[in-house]
């Protein structure tokens, strides 16, 4: 453990932050010049966008330990790709090295929890305030998500609830010619994505969920771009007294624990 924590911080990352692009809702990877991309580039590219992935979706826990040897197996790859891509998520703030422990999902504290948030509300803000008018393809889209954010969640399927959460709040940032803040947002986003959605939890919870979401295709559909921020604002500060539960309960487990 001691050898991998004197490689962590004795070689930079061989990939780039820009091995992920941000492009329209998602990051994708960047497109990879043969002539200067090995296939070896290619597979740490290939990692961090699966490890990216199981974070976002909650396959992976805050605070949870991951081990290089059992994610090379999941993966198919040698454990170099691996170690390159923890790098380069620890870079982005999504994974922590812990002294005697190695790399764990990044936990936030409800201090951290509490800027992020921050952070997201003056952003989103910015972007909101400059949406173009919604066309009625992007409309029929959110309400389509919508529906599909209460089925999901009436079946516990938390998972494909919360990806679906993501892509309902960002085909309404894609409306915005700020892509700049989009792509900042996303960043941010992500940093909170496994604790995003605690409200789905409980009927009355989504209830309220998707009828917000509602309320904001209505405002889009009006043009009325000060009411989706002051009901975006609303949406997002509405879950504090359940994600301070989730937040104290994620605090209360040890990081060996996982």
């Amino acid at each position: 453990m001691a050898t991998e924590a004197a490689d962590l911080h004795a070689r930079p990352s061989s990939v780039p932050i820009s091995g992920l692009s941000f492009v329209g809702s998602n990051w994708t990877e960047a497109p990879v010049d043969a002539r200067r991309a090995g296939s070896g580039d290619q597979a740490v590219v290939r990692v961090i966008t699966a490890i990216r992935d199981m974070i976002v979706s909650g396959d992976l826990l805050p605070g949870q330990q991951i081990r290089q040897e059992q994610m090379a197996v999941r993966l198919g790859v040698s454990r170099l790709p691996v170690r390159e891509a923890l790098r380069q998520l620890m870079a982005d703030g999504l994974v922590a090295h812990v002294h005697n422990v190695g790399f764990t999902v990044t936990r936030l504290s409800r201090a951290e929890f509490d800027q992020v948030y921050l952070m997201r509300r003056l952003l989103e803000s910015e972007v909101l305030a400059s949406l173009a008018d919604a066309p009625a393809s992007v409309l029929e889209r959110l309400r389509d998500l919508n529906d599909r954010i209460e089925a999901a969640a009436k079946q516990q399927d938390v998972g494909t609830a919360r990806a679906l959460n993501k892509d309902f709040h960002f085909a309404i940032f894609g409306l915005s010619p700020l892509t700049l803040l989009v792509a900042e947002i996303e960043r941010i986003w992500a940093w909170a994505m496994p604790y995003h959605t605690v409200s789905l939890n409980d009927p009355a919870g989504l209830a309220r969920f998707v009828a917000e979401h509602r309320a904001m295709i209505d405002a889009l559909a009006a043009g009325r771009r000060d009411e989706v921020i002051a009901l975006m604002n609303d949406h997002r500060d509405g879950s504090g007294v359940a994600l301070g539960l989730m937040l104290q309960a994620v605090g209360n487990r040890s990081v060996e624990g996982g």
